[in-house]
């Protein structure tokens, strides 16, 4: 029988769900253990016996509930060296998703940009080259000209980009972190901010939201090779510093950084059978010991929960009432994937719930969100999708909204 809900949306299939009682008692057990896990995970006198570390800080997040698996001096503030560009590239590609950059807008060189030391592209003054391309020599080549060039194309100056990148830190909730400037350089003198610093819980919640954006996954994840100035004297070529992307199973992203200060460190991401980790590790003595330490997190992460896909993008889950509409009836679907990270030994399903987001008025274009899915373990929200209209519905014309109106009542009686 087709049951309608308060707010007109109805199911267009079952969704998970299952006995409140049993439901919420495996979810207890769940978010017990994960606790445990976190309390175990957060002292130096457990860590030597679960996860042999040589970082001086490391953390494990969940990138899909942002919960923290494992952690280890996880907010001390520590220099960070060219781990910083992930906020570079994350502000750039907020500027192109927001229509305020093109990926096509050249970018000129300054005196100041091209001085920069360290890894670079060799940039000259007065140099233009596309953003997009500097973006590729920021993820891949880690360039420090390539980074200052971009922060003064988008923030007029060093210092207003440097502005920018503490007010996106602060909206982010990175309590720890001071940046001084967009390239990870050990700065020459401290600056109004303070010292150059962050957390590796706060590059695990940067690193969350970066990789939410459009394209940068992408960059962060290209091996190479990469050619600077394809059209001229193609120099230089450029091939990742992040070596684990091909040593490690579903690696992606995200950054490597090392200064004698800040020793090496790496943000790292790897998504296995919709299972999407990330682990920072900051101050390890050597290359190889960092990548040993992001290994053990990442392993120890996909040996404790697993990915259970509750809707795929395109699902159509609901269809509502149209009111006004040329047609009566729309079906709603899934916007993206909505997948839900659970304990591996727990063989239950999330609770679902559609929620609307607005009456079905007509006109309603196609993809307007009109609803959402909620998947809730115990009770509490552990992910969402938008539900978007499946296509157009203009509205109804007034003779077919009379039609309707005598219809009707020539039903009621």
């Amino acid at each position: 029988m087709d049951q309608t809900s308060k707010d007109g949306v109805v199911p267009a299939r079952p969704v998970w769900g299952g006995d409140p009682l049993v439901k919420r008692s495996q979810a207890m057990v769940l978010t017990l253990c994960l606790w445990l896990v976190a309390l175990i995970g957060s002292g130096p006198w457990a860590l030597a016996a679960t996860l042999p570390l040589n970082s001086k800080a490391a953390v494990l997040m969940d990138y899909q509930t942002g919960r923290v698996l494992y952690a280890y001096n996880e907010h001390e503030a520590l220099p960070p060296a060219s781990v910083t560009k992930v906020m570079t590239l994350l502000l750039a590609l907020e500027a192109v998703r927001d229509g305020k950059a093109g990926l096509d807008d050249l970018v000129v060189t300054s005196e100041y940009a091209a001085s920069m030391g360290g890894t670079q592209i060799w940039l000259e003054p007065g140099e233009r080259m596309r953003l997009g391309d500097l973006l590729y020599a920021i993820a891949v080549g880690s360039a420090n000209d390539a980074a200052v060039a971009v922060a003064e194309h988008l923030g007029g100056t060093e210092q207003g980009f440097v502005d920018m990148m503490n007010a996106k830190a602060k909206e982010l909730g990175m309590e720890n972190t001071r940046f001084a400037n967009p390239s990870g350089l050990p700065p020459q003198t401290v600056g109004k901010e303070g010292p150059h610093v962050t957390s590796a819980y706060d590059i695990a919640l940067m690193s969350r939201y970066a990789i939410s954006l459009p394209k940068f996954l992408e960059y962060t994840s290209t091996w190479g090779p990469v050619v600077m100035r394809p059209e001229t004297i193609e120099k230089p070529v450029l091939w990742t510093y992040n070596k684990m992307l091909r040593s490690y199973p579903g690696m992606d992203g995200i950054k490597t950084g090392m200064t004698n200060e800040a020793g090496y460190c790496l943000a790292a991401t790897a998504v296995r059978d919709g299972l999407r980790l990330i682990a920072v590790t900051l101050g390890a003595p050597t290359a190889a010991a960092r990548d040993a330490d992001i290994r053990r997190l990442l392993d120890y992460g996909f040996s404790l929960l697993k990915a259970e896909t509750v809707a795929k993008k395109g699902d159509v889950l609901a269809e509502v009432d149209v009111v006004k509409g040329r047609e009566k009836r729309l079906s709603l679907v899934a916007a993206s994937d909505l997948v839900v990270s659970m304990s591996r030994d727990d063989d239950s399903l999330p609770e679902t719930e559609i929620v609307p987001a607005r009456r079905p008025v007509a006109p309603i274009e196609e993809g307007e969100v009109l609803a959402y899915l909620l998947a809730r373990l115990d009770g509490e929200e552990v992910g969402r999708v938008p539900l978007v209209a499946e296509r157009s519905v203009p509205k109804a014309p007034a003779f077919l909204m009379i039609g309707r109106y005598f219809l009707d009542i020539t039903r009621l009686h």
